[in-house]
């Protein structure tokens, strides 16, 4: 918004000079006002016509120029992001070395307390290398809401920013980054354990049906496979009357944002992940599993994650397609068939932003990231 003021002398007399200054006054959407003026010096001559010589106050626009464009600019932050097992958290510990950066994960099962190897946490001597935000902050029992991560996500930016430090998001839930980056505004209505206890009894195939039937719109565009993100839009959809699609509508971004995506070949990723199953099962994948399964119930959504439930059945001797008890191998094979299926929905999700940048070797990621926060 700019304020303007005219001064001007009473009109001037044969050969005389005169002086006319404009002054403004520009607020900008942080509220902050910065002030320049122009002066004008007005020469008139015998048959009364006259040029305008325009004197610059200069040092009043320099200032103006600088402070409204520094005011303007928005924090920079960096995105690493990526399918399951496509080495994320490697590479985002190494660039927050590099650039004096901290780490914000997203990923909705990180932020639980006791699901280490599952989800794939970083280990402990990592996270003493580089500060990381938003990883074991809950315990599976409790639901963070996609809001709520929101918030932490922007308290934690505030926080690592206020320390004159890079953000760094690190993370494969392709729903928390979009949130954050496009700065969603989130439906905010009150969970209703009823109905929520309803909808988890159902198959995600009920689940997708039932959302077709009462908000189409959501249903063509959402993750039909994602079972909490079913559970979710019906729970909107059903106490609002209204679109969840429709309700997250985007806000002003509050910063700058570089999104980098770790480009790998189809087989070489489905190669990692078959490796990192077994990696997990070495490290205690099933000793972790009972243990949650004995305190959490598997309705929870915090469960649903792969690898629980395909312990689950294995355990409680469920019974295949074949009507024999699942075997230990084919759990296994099931976690990495089920691992593979992820990796590709979220290539499928994040391939969808244009925004991001596909890169693959270490070095020119650093050197994008180098003129980017430059």
């Amino acid at each position: 918004m700019c304020q303007m003021h005219y001064f001007r002398s009473p009109r001037p007399s044969f050969h005389t000079n005169c002086f006319a200054r404009i002054e403004f006054t520009i607020i900008t959407s942080y509220g902050s006002k910065y002030h320049a003026s122009l002066l004008f010096l007005r020469k008139f001559n015998n048959s009364n016509k006259y040029c305008y010589l325009l004197i610059v106050q200069i040092y009043d626009i320099i200032y103006l120029i600088n402070y409204y464009f520094t005011d303007m600019t928005k924090p920079k932050i960096i995105v690493i992001l990526g399918p399951t097992a496509s080495g994320k958290s490697t590479l985002a510990v190494d660039l927050a070395k590099k650039f004096n950066g901290e780490i914000i994960s997203a990923d909705s099962r990180q932020i639980y307390k006791g699901m280490d190897i599952a989800s794939g946490k970083i280990t402990k001597k990592e996270m003493k290398s580089v500060k990381h935000y938003l990883i074991d902050i809950t315990l599976p029992n409790k639901i963070i809401s996609l809001a709520q991560w929101k918030k932490l996500a922007n308290q934690s930016i505030k926080k690592i920013l206020a320390r004159k430090k890079l953000p760094i998001i690190c993370g494969g839930t392709g729903l928390y980054i979009s949130a954050l980056v496009n700065n969603f505004n989130i439906p905010k209505g009150q969970a209703d354990s009823s109905l929520r206890m309803r909808l988890e009894q159902k198959d995600i195939k009920e689940l997708f049906t039932e959302l077709k039937k009462i908000d189409p719109k959501t249903a063509k565009t959402i993750d039909k496979k994602n079972k909490r993100r079913l559970v979710r839009a019906l729970e909107v959809a059903t106490k609002t009357g209204q679109s969840f699609r429709d309700q997250q509508k985007k806000a002003t971004p509050k910063y700058e944002f570089l999104q980098i995506g770790i480009d790998i070949p189809r087989d070489e990723l489905f190669r990692k992940i078959n490796k990192r199953v077994g990696l997990m099962l070495k490290k205690g994948l099933l000793r972790e599993a009972k243990k949650l399964l004995k305190r959490y119930p598997t309705t929870l959504p915090s469960m649903s994650g792969i690898g629980y439930k395909e312990i689950e059945r294995f355990i409680n001797k469920k019974l295949n397609e074949r009507g024999k008890p699942f075997t230990e191998k084919e759990t296994i094979e099931y976690i990495k068939s089920n691992t593979r299926h992820y990796a590709k929905r979220q290539i499928t999700w994040f391939k969808r932003d244009t925004n991001v940048k596909w890169m693959t070797k270490p070095k020119e990621i650093e050197k994008l990231i180098t003129s980017f926060i430059e």
